[in-house]
């Protein structure tokens, strides 16, 4: 548990930062609000952490499982600080997301896909969270979903090939973009950068060479979270989807969920397929699946904890 979470975990500290999150909106009274969400803010950060911090103790049998839960309960949590009545229905319960029927003959984890539902937590927290009002996809391929992992990019790399380019660090002033991008997106390098301003502060300059698209920004670069960009949890790199494909603008909360609502799913009820790809490991699913356990576990929390810090940074 880092510093911050352990420093919410008092009902004195709890309430203290939900009123200065409560104080930012509109007709909500912050001292009464915060008095009564504080218990139950508590105990989701809690739950949530403990899913984790045990999940990783455990076996990759039951990994899934605890990390998805856990990841819901920090949801809930962070929804908290922006919607004080939350949940304001039963319809926002559900997962908002839903898995095919697996087909018993040549299934392919990176090959399954998830369906976007119009109701349910998903769907809330991308909006409430992240303003994103409309998914821009109806359903996705488990593969497309995890080129949008930075911390993916060296598996993608020795099988098959680059998913991502690192094009600066964190709080830069200065994107690199390696040109073979523009035959990917088939896009000329002005049109390019038109593709991408909205997601930038103020390009100050441009100038392309054979081999790079140097972007000069008038401000330092912190990628929202509603863009094509992502960051490694520890370098802090800045990467961007090589092929046009996956560029898709959403936040990586809403990827690691999407990814472990799914395999939660596999883990639960198909014992079969999931015991023998742990026990006999037959084809490329495991190491995915293995690597990207590996990074939800750390990087899940602490991407929750940096929007906790975002939204009161007073507190």
């Amino acid at each position: 548990m880092t510093d911050f979470y352990t420093y919410l975990q008092s009902q004195q500290t709890a309430q203290r930062y939900l009123k200065g999150c409560y104080e930012q909106l509109d007709d909500i009274d912050a001292s009464v609000k915060s008095f009564e969400n504080c218990q139950p803010f508590m105990h989701y950060l809690d739950h949530g952490i403990r899913f984790f911090e045990n999940g990783k103790r455990l076996e990759t049998l039951l990994q899934p499982m605890l990390f998805f839960y856990g990841m819901v309960h920090l949801l809930k949590a962070v929804l908290l600080t922006v919607r004080p009545n939350y949940p304001e229905s039963t319809s926002i319960l559900a997962h908002g997301v839903s898995s095919r029927k697996r087909k018993k003959k040549d299934y392919t984890f990176l090959d399954d896909e998830v369906k976007i539902q119009h109701n349910g937590l998903y769907p809330y927290f991308s909006q409430h969270l992240f303003s994103i009002k409309e998914s821009p996809f109806d359903k996705i391929k488990m593969k497309q979903l995890l080129t949008l992992i930075p911390e993916m990019t060296s598996l993608f790399t020795f099988h098959d090939k680059d998913n991502m380019a690192a094009v600066g660090s964190h709080e830069t002033f200065n994107l690199q973009f390696p040109t073979f991008i523009l035959d990917n997106y088939h896009l000329t390098a002005n049109a390019f950068i038109k593709r991408i301003k909205p997601y930038l502060p103020a390009v100050k300059h441009v100038e392309t060479t054979n081999e790079i698209i140097d972007v000069n920004l008038t401000h330092p670069f912190r990628p929202s979270n509603n863009s094509p960009f992502f960051t490694d949890t520890i370098q802090r790199e800045i990467y961007f989807p090589a092929h046009r494909e996956n560029f898709i603008p959403v936040s990586e909360i809403m990827v690691h969920y999407l990814l472990l609502y799914n395999l939660s799913m596999l883990c639960r009820y198909e014992s079969e397929w999931w015991g023998d790809l742990l026990a006999a490991k037959p084809d490329i699913d495991y190491p995915f699946i293995k690597t990207f356990l590996s990074t939800t576990a750390d990087k899940v929390p602490l991407l929750l904890e940096h929007f906790l810090l975002q939204m009161n940074r007073g507190h």
